[in-house]
């Protein structure tokens, strides 16, 4: 399938399939608190990713690595 993307105002619209980050989680610093998907606050290093719609925050627990 082709993707067809078109600006308008500077904002990108994009036809067709979804767009890869909008399944993706990646990590983000949150400075004013955001409800999570539990309902809970959180603030800090956080996941997050976009539903078509809105952001969905997770909490960020650390590397297994780390500690």
């Amino acid at each position: 399938m082709i993707t067809l993307s078109q600006q308008y105002l500077g904002v990108a619209f994009t036809v067709g399939s979804e767009a890869a980050s909008v399944k993706a989680w990646h990590l983000w610093t949150v400075i004013i608190p955001r409800r999570s998907i539990t309902g809970r606050l959180v603030r800090g290093q956080v996941w997050r990713r976009h539903d078509g719609r809105k952001w969905i925050y997770k909490r960020f627990l650390g590397s297994p690595a780390s500690g």
